[in-house]
């Protein structure tokens, strides 16, 4: 079975980069029974390595240097993606569950706005990428330096959810 993605499109703004590639939404997709363990196993057979395990995060932040997907293995969240700082101007919140996975694009910001108790995700980037660099936004960015960053960052092998055929190598080279 190949999962299509929902896709979501951020505007650049003056706390954040984000990106010209769309977010990618698969829904109700990671293999049962849901766990951190079957999560890892599913990423690490597409070629996106784990670089840790969280619950809310609430701080809004991007990471400039390397793409991040989250496969959420326990509970719910509300994330908003694309704002920075205290605005939301431009921002898109969604709504993810257990067994869903969000793939971010480098420079897309993002943070959880509220959480059930058992939220857990784990956090995955591509194979050979560096560690995720955090830049909070706080002040107004150079968005140019930014977004030249960002779009330098290699495009990972292979779609997370589905494998070299996936639809993130069709959507994020088009």
């Amino acid at each position: 079975m190949v999962y299509q993605p929902e896709t979501y499109y951020l505007e650049p703004n003056r706390h954040a980069p984000n990106s010209d590639l769309p977010v990618l939404i698969y829904r109700d997709c990671l293999p049962l029974p849901l766990s951190e363990a079957k999560s890892k196993e599913l990423f690490e057979s597409h070629a996106w390595i784990q670089g840790g395990t969280w619950g809310h995060i609430s701080t809004r932040h991007f990471h400039p240097n390397t793409h991040e997907c989250y496969g959420v293995f326990q509970g719910e969240s509300t994330l908003l993606l694309g704002c920075g700082k205290n605005d939301t101007g431009g921002g898109q919140e969604i709504d993810v569950r257990a067994g869903d996975v969000i793939v971010l694009p480098a420079g897309t910001a993002h943070c959880s706005t509220q959480s059930s108790q058992d939220y857990r995700y784990i956090g995955v980037y591509p194979e050979g990428a560096p560690k995720w660099r955090n830049e909070l936004g706080k002040e107004p960015i150079d968005l140019e330096v930014f977004r030249q960053e960002t779009t330098a960052v290699a495009m990972p092998k292979e779609d997370p959810v589905n494998g070299p055929d996936g639809p993130l190598t069709k959507l994020w080279t088009a």
